[in-house]
């Protein structure tokens, strides 16, 4: 779960700000798929947690190396991500749990597995990012989904491609290993 933690850490570090959008372009999308999907429902989402605590508490593991509760509780224009993070932990959930169901064993399902969890991860960070902006749905949808949209399909091919790769660094695919 520490490995887990910092895969979603180091490619938060790849991080571009767009400059009509509060929300940057990250890699941490593709670090929660691929840890989701190699250590299953409950290792996955608390692997993310653990990210979410080590930002919390002011290591710099958020994008482009930022930190601190603020981001994860404040429903303000400061931090209008929020809730793409805790997206993350549900997202995980979803994946992991499609993945102990043997979603992940052929690249399409794996995709598809992934891509139910980026909707979960999405659906809650267009609500956090309305809130936050205290704008219209369309708005947010305009801000937090639509200018990632080819980028999010792109980590969905490199994560699915990457899962015999965590399988083995996890030791084995999410629903295979003993003691889930």
């Amino acid at each position: 779960m520490v490995a887990g933690s910092a895969v979603i850490a180091g490619l938060a570090q790849l991080s571009v700000q767009l400059p009509f959008t509060p929300v940057p372009v990250t890699g941490q999308t593709l670090g929660v798929m691929l840890v989701a999907a190699a250590l299953g429902p409950w290792r996955g989402p608390l692997s993310v947690l653990l990210y979410l605590a080590e930002g919390a508490a002011g290591f710099p593991v958020f994008a482009a190396g930022s930190s601190g509760i603020a981001t994860l509780t404040g429903i303000n224009p400061v931090h209008p991500t929020g809730g793409y993070l805790w997206g993350f932990v549900a997202g995980a959930f979803v994946i992991g749990l499609l993945s102990n169901r043997k979603w992940d064993r052929g690249v399409g399902s794996a995709i598809g597995a992934m891509l139910v969890g980026e909707i979960v991860i999405f659906a809650c960070g267009i609500a956090w990012l309305s809130a936050a902006l205290n704008i219209p749905g369309e708005t947010a949808l305009e801000l937090g989904l639509y200018p990632f949209v080819l980028g999010e399909i792109g980590k969905l091919l490199v994560a699915a491609g990457g899962l015999p790769a965590a399988w083995r660094l996890a030791g084995g695919p999410a629903g295979v290993r003993r003691g889930l």
